[in-house]
């Protein structure tokens, strides 16, 4: 039996996972995955608003994050018009907060409350840079699961629109400090609603087991019959130092599926309407998180903002008739969905080499049957893109500084870090004829690349350059060597 017999004559490597066609043309890009501006030039080679990625690698080096500013705004602008139009007639309009553990900066910071979001922050860090780019504290909310009483103290200097508490704990040490200050804080209270996202276990975050929320399940406290939730609800209720906003919920990342996103929302509406009449209060706010998924893949099948506001505002309109109460005022929290498709990260090729590798069981081969895998190392890795080997994520890889026609071949594009898991792309077909020099580019890593890049082996962490209108600028320079060793205190500076 022939290599060509195993592949079912399709061209497909048996060692491909079943979800990776052979594309008909390799040089072709699959729109989803790209932000709007990103096309081949006459020469065949990729570009972005009609700068090719040679220029902006001779002007700014490789690796480098290369982000369309006019597409993350038209994607931040597409959540806020389709929500606000969807929810019009159930709370006049929904805010919008950007999710900025996904990627921050001031510029970013400032596109934001420019296209009418305000911003999400987790840390003492990302208040700063939103302080720096001027955003008001009234268009801030604070998340984590253990801020620090530096963090809680500085989100009251800010005024913050809405500090998100995670536990019972917190909700005390929260209302403790606002207390001292003769401040009240501005509350909301984070739900786990059992819901189950199909997505990652690392980044599915309503389920009871993990380090986020309050439990919604009763007898979960002491007190008995009492869920956390409820206690939370009955406590911040008392303390003088609270004002009580409403509820927070977030299922998870990465979510096609519209189900989750109805379901969770229908349990916190049940969950609110029984809170307010138990407790004579009224909770006029409901955050249904965010988690909406982008394409890395061809596979990968999003939704459009309209299509997922229409759907939310649906379920909420029908539950709040149902119960009998007013709709809270919803707010939302995309940031995956608005910068990961809006950026794409340039590297250079360096070594090539390819393997035998054992046919799978499922090929039907002899055991002495084995195909070629090709690795195509490049000049960052793990320390650009740790999503691979942090969460098995699979993204995909062109060609990017010229077309061929040679044979696609099974590729596997890999970093230059001291370890065998540094995968930037488990599997791509790649043209058989690249080579040493050659440039590709990996689409949709706006989101959780350079926010999860590191010093690994000492490299410097790429930059990000803004491109609008043909022009492209720096927008978080690059590091240096010098940036590393500035930090180094062993020996005294000459």
């Amino acid at each position: 039996m022939t290599e060509t017999q195993l592949a079912g004559n399709t061209g497909a490597s048996p060692l491909a996972p079943e979800w990776l066609a052979v594309p008909s043309d390799l040089n072709a890009l699959h729109k989803p995955m790209w932000a709007a501006g990103v096309d081949r030039n006459d020469g065949g080679e990729l570009a972005i608003d009609g700068i090719p990625v040679s220029e902006l690698k001779a002007q700014f080096g490789s690796p480098l994050f290369v982000m369309s500013e006019t597409d993350f705004r038209a994607r931040a602008r597409a959540f806020k018009d389709a929500f606000d139009a969807a929810f019009e007639d159930i709370c006049g309009g929904v805010d919008v907060y950007y999710a900025g553990k996904s990627f921050l900066c001031t510029a970013v910071a400032s596109w934001v409350a420019e296209e009418g979001l305000r911003l999400d922050t987790c840390s003492g860090g990302e208040l700063a840079v939103a302080a720096r780019a001027g955003i008001d504290g009234a268009d801030l909310g604070l998340h984590g699961n253990n801020k620090s009483d530096a963090e809680i103290n500085r989100a009251l200097d800010m005024k913050l629109g809405r500090i998100v508490v995670d536990s019972l704990d917190e909700l005390e040490r929260v209302a403790k400090i606002a207390s001292a200050r003769g401040e009240v804080a501005k509350v909301m209270l984070r739900l786990t609603p059992g819901v189950h996202a199909h997505t990652h276990e690392f980044i599915a975050t309503a389920h009871e087991d993990q380090k986020f929320g309050l439990s919604m399940a009763g007898d979960s406290t002491e007190e008995a019959g009492l869920s956390a939730a409820e206690e939370a609800v009955a406590a911040a209720t008392a303390y003088p130092g609270v004002e009580l906003l409403g509820l927070h919920c977030h299922i998870g990342s990465q979510i096609f599926e519209p189900e989750g996103f109805a379901l969770a929302a229908e349990k916190l509406l049940v969950f609110l309407a029984a809170m307010q009449a138990k407790y004579s209060i009224t909770l006029p706010e409901l955050d249904l998180g965010g988690g909406y998924g982008i394409a890395y893949t061809p596979v990968d099948t999003p939704r459009p903002a309209a299509e997922i506001a229409q759907a939310m505002a649906a379920v909420v309109r029908s539950t709040c008739a149902q119960l009998g109460i007013t709709a809270p005022r919803i707010s939302i929290e995309p940031g995956r969905a608005i910068v990961g498709s809006s950026t794409f990260t340039l590297y250079e090729v360096g070594t090539l080499k390819t393997v035998r590798v054992d046919a799978p069981a499922a090929a039907g081969a002899a055991e002495n049957v084995t195909f070629p895998r090709r690795y195509v190392s490049v000049d960052g890795g793990m320390s650009d893109n740790a999503r691979p080997v942090l969460y098995d994520a699979d993204y995909s890889a062109v060609l990017a500084s010229r077309t061929s026609l040679a044979e696609p071949q099974l590729s596997r594009v890999v970093g230059k870090h001291c370890e065998s898991g540094d995968i930037v792309v488990r599997d791509v077909y790649l043209p058989a004829d690249v080579a040493a020099g050659d440039l590709l580019a990996v689409p949709g890593t706006g989101a959780y690349c350079w926010a999860l890049s590191s010093n690994y082996n000492y490299l410097a962490r790429p930059g990000v350059v803004a491109v609008r209108d043909g022009a492209a600028r720096w927008i978080v320079r690059g590091e240096t060597e010098e940036d590393l060793l500035n930090r180094d205190m062993g020996v005294a500076n000459v």
